[in-house]
């Protein structure tokens, strides 16, 4: 059961780091990705960004614009800003809607492949040893726990090696976002230890060449 002890270690570590990145920050990641491939939505999208800056720009011609000095070239600004503000606002709907689809999709599949597999997993090799332990090295109640619940006594149970998996890899976690956190507070405050050079250090020196 080598390739299950491994798959069971990959799904809790792939599970870690969803929990340490998070869904949504991994989500915006795959959408801009996405987004980057010739697909009909990443059409879409742009679209929706070079209507953005059309009805910036008349936006902004509109704002410089007197409505009472300039009247008949502020009222043809104001048309065009209404049907691109319409335009632009119809285009964001479609993008956010497919956003919100795309959102759905990933999360279905996320949980189906974690989630859905962490359970399904352990109900169906229940009874399957991952690995034994040492023959008379623990006592009676150690091997029933490590066995727990269905697998052969004296064996380690897949559910027993996902606890374990679990609380080694979070563990290993908070340690490393421990360390990063302690490496950046350090390189804060050494940029604030560094002197600040005086502003009349420059101009007292060149004052002093200019009097050589």
């Amino acid at each position: 059961m080598a390739s299950l002890l491994v798959v069971i270690f990959a799904i809790e570590l792939v599970v870690q780091l969803i929990n340490t990145i998070g869904a949504t920050t991994i989500n915006n990641l795959i959408w801009r990705l996405y987004l980057a491939l010739p697909t009909p939505l990443a059409n879409q999208f742009a679209d929706q960004r070079k209507k953005q800056k059309e009805y910036l720009a008349v936006r902004q011609a509109l704002n410089a614009t007197s409505s009472q000095d300039e009247f008949a070239k502020w009222a043809k600004l104001r048309r065009q800003h209404d049907k691109l503000l319409d335009e632009l606002e119809k285009k964001k709907s479609g993008v956010d809607a497919s956003r919100a689809k795309f959102d759905r999709y990933l999360t279905a599949v996320r949980l189906i492949s974690t989630r859905g597999v962490q359970w399904v997993l352990p109900w169906w090799y229940g009874k399957e040893p991952i690995f034994w332990l040492p023959y008379g090295w623990f006592p009676y109640y150690i091997e029933w726990f490590a066995s727990f619940p269905r697998a052969p006594l004296g064996s380690v149970s897949i559910v027993v090696w996902q606890w374990a998996c679990t609380g080694m890899l979070a563990l290993i976690m908070e340690a490393a976002l421990g360390v990063m956190g302690l490496v950046a507070a350090s390189r804060q405050a050494q940029r604030q230890k560094q002197p600040v050079p005086a502003a009349g250090a420059g101009s007292a020196k060149a004052e002093s060449k200019k009097e050589l």
